[in-house]
């Protein structure tokens, strides 16, 4: 069943005036979106759509992550350095939302290229938890998450290299996948990573996260790296699933996370599911394989704007290498520019196999542990995120702390396998989320589970009181 309200001739109008009350009301105070499109534009797209009579998102107002091309609508990846940079194509899951109806409302706020997890990093300014607005949202999707717990939008997309969908996800209350590797396309976002990203569905509820993935999914002739077949829709029994509960991260977690999330799991015991504590091997070098391998990537990634090929350029004068040392200097804010030239620190020679190789090694034997616990297991169980959403400004300035955020989402990204988070509960107010992995290809399978916990829960379709 469809949960996303679906306008029609007679509601177009309302349904886009309501929601531009809406963004009057709460967009000063959260701060959600980079890009806002003109009322007008996607009233006139909304009743276009809605004429044509098809498509499973005719008319839906859809909020998109920033580093997602959308032709004619600016995407600025929340960087300086592409702070006018308008696409002139639309990526692969773009065109898929407009053939089946959707219209963009605007271009959600991020961390800075996607490097992350709080929504700090951006030019343009800090995104602000809806649910407590002192709070960062996550990251680095921390816009799109913000948008749906405000009550703007009711289905969002966000990109996720090492838990930049889920994060948000679980911060604002609200339904996070990270696609099993390969099944949508990455044609069209503007890269980080490539061989940890996944562009992502996020929604208020498993019903329309189900149905967004369904759109956006699917191989791609344009990306390489998408694979010929689809997931298999799998239905999911909550009371014969075996769950393999993560102590090691779970005794990682602060005490008021452990907390609600307990309370969240023995609800699943009592429905019937079983729960089984494991211990991950290897989980004190998920981070640091993750951000080895994630920085290396950047520093490859980034190379191109130089502001002579893409990107802020200011500087012409001297030589080539001080212009572009000038360029990037002005155009990149300090966490990018910390990245790159960690990564390229790790690629330079000498250090390449110290580094760079190990941590391939090493995220091998991640991937190993991972796909043997799930041979005896259906899902890995964890909180989504080890904290509470902390205050705006109290870990921006400590990178260690702030990529510790990152333990229990990072591996899913290492692994290439399905990831999703929904609302645990909450402590003072504050979401909390429960993180569900599960086998390569078993995203729908994880869905069908959710479907299930959000009856159990009762955490869904949840909307901050702005």
């Amino acid at each position: 069943m469809i949960k996303v309200f679906i306008p029609d001739e007679k509601t177009a109008e309302e349904y886009v005036e309501k929601t531009y009350e809406r963004i009057e009301r709460v967009e000063g105070k959260v701060r959600a979106f980079i890009t806002l499109r003109k009322k007008e534009e996607v009233l006139k797209e909304v009743k276009e759509a809605i004429d044509r009579k098809q498509g499973k998102l005719k008319g839906v107002l859809i909020a998109v992550k920033d580093n997602i091309s959308t032709n004619g609508i600016r995407t600025t990846c929340a960087s300086r350095m592409l702070e006018d940079y308008v696409p002139p194509f639309d990526a692969t899951v773009i065109q898929k939302l407009k053939q089946e109806g959707a219209v963009i409302l605007g271009k959600t706020n991020m961390d800075e290229f996607a490097m992350g997890s709080t929504t700090e990093t951006s030019y343009f300014g800090p995104t602000h938890n809806p649910w407590d607005l002192e709070r960062t949202p996550g990251g680095s999707s921390g816009g799109s998450g913000a948008a749906l717990a405000s009550g703007v939008v009711e289905i969002a997309l966000g990109s996720d290299t090492g838990g930049s969908i889920r994060a948000p996800a679980a911060f604002n209350a609200v339904f996070g996948l990270k696609p099993s590797y390969g099944t949508v396309s990455r044609y069209g976002l503007v890269a980080y990573a490539n061989s940890l990203e996944q562009i992502g569905p996020m929604a208020k509820n498993a019903e329309d996260l189900e149905l967004l993935y369904s759109v956006i999914s699917g191989e791609d002739w344009r990306d390489a790296t998408t694979i010929p077949q689809s997931p298999p829709k799998t239905e999911a029994d909550l009371s014969k699933t075996r769950f393999a509960l993560l102590k090691n991260i779970l005794d990682a977690s602060q005490p008021e996370v452990q907390l609600v999330f307990k309370k969240a799991i023995d609800k699943l015991s009592s429905e019937g599911a079983t729960i089984k504590e494991v211990e991950l091997k290897y989980s004190d070098y998920a981070l640091p394989t993750y951000y080895i391998i994630a920085m290396s990537e950047a520093s490859s990634n980034l190379a191109r704007f130089d502001g002579v090929r893409y990107g802020y350029s200011k500087y012409y004068e001297g030589t080539w290498k001080e212009t572009f040392a000038k360029n990037r200097g002005d155009g990149f804010g300090i966490e990018v520019k910390r990245r790159i030239l960690l990564g390229s620190f790790i690629l330079s020679a000498g250090y390449y196999d110290q580094y760079y190789l190990r941590a391939l090694k090493v995220r091998r034997l991640i991937k190993d542990e991972i796909d043997s616990i799930l041979s005896k297991y259906d899902v890995i169980l964890s909180p989504t995120m080890p904290v509470l959403p902390p205050k705006i400004g109290e870990v921006i300035d400590d990178p260690v702390r702030m990529y510790a955020m990152d333990l229990n989402t990072v591996l899913a990204n290492l692994a290439g396998i399905p990831a999703l988070s929904q609302p645990a509960g909450f402590y003072n107010n504050l979401p909390v989320g429960l993180q569900m992995m599960g086998k390569y290809l078993s995203d729908y399978y994880l869905i069908s589970l959710s479907k299930s916990i959000e009856r159990v829960l009762g955490y869904h379709d949840l909307t901050a009181n702005l």
